[in-house]
């Protein structure tokens, strides 16, 4: 990225965050215009815009071309902490008041993910929250659990998986802990979230 190439569209930053955070996939843009509903064409068009800006890489393989993230990039990296930061901020407006209520943890975890169908439409009929957080906060977590659930401000119920920050890595091949990373939307601490992706590839 230099001062010529700073200005992005929402669907390309759509497509840099989505592939920022599969880190583990190489896709298409056939394959990603099915799964962020856009035209191939244009998606075909802004992922090579991308590649130009140098927040995504270029693969040939075969007679295909894939993309992925340009994690190596220390520039790229840092744009998207600053744009996970934005989506701490920005939750889609369904999940609004439960971003709110969960930011009663942010003192006491390292990191707060929303996932699962919430994350998709506001039709849920429960909200997935995954809690970093070391052994010593167990006491003040679940008392804000329990203040939260007493409140009633948020309707559906709320799902917790609980883990430590070394469990992020000891799972790290798991399928499913790798879908719940990188399905999700963040709503505590970006820079931490950024470090973990990180740490995950190696």
């Amino acid at each position: 990225m230099d001062a010529h190439n700073i200005q992005f569209t929402k669907i390309e930053l759509r497509i840099a965050t989505y592939l920022f955070k599969h880190y583990k996939d190489k896709l298409n843009s056939r394959q990603l215009a099915k799964l962020l509903g856009i035209n191939h064409a244009h998606a075909n068009k802004l992922c090579n815009a991308l590649t130009k800006k140098l927040l995504l890489k270029r693969e040939e393989i075969g007679h295909a071309v894939y993309f992925s993230f340009n994690h190596e990039r220390e520039l790229a990296v840092r744009f998207m902490e600053y744009l996970l930061t934005l989506e701490e901020k920005e939750p889609p407006r369904w999940l609004a008041i439960i971003f709110h209520g969960l930011k009663r943890f942010n003192e006491h975890i390292v990191l707060g993910l929303v996932f699962g169908s919430s994350t998709r439409n506001s039709k849920f009929n429960d909200v997935d929250v995954l809690l970093v957080y070391e052994k010593n906060r167990t006491k003040e977590i679940r008392r804000i659990k329990e203040e939260i659930r007493a409140s009633q401000l948020i309707e559906q119920p709320i799902r917790y998986v609980d883990i430590a920050e070394k469990d992020i890595f000891l799972n790290k091949e798991d399928k499913i802990f790798y879908t719940i990373l990188s399905e999700s939307l963040l709503f505590h601490n970006a820079k931490k979230y950024v470090e973990v992706i990180g740490k995950c590839r190696r």
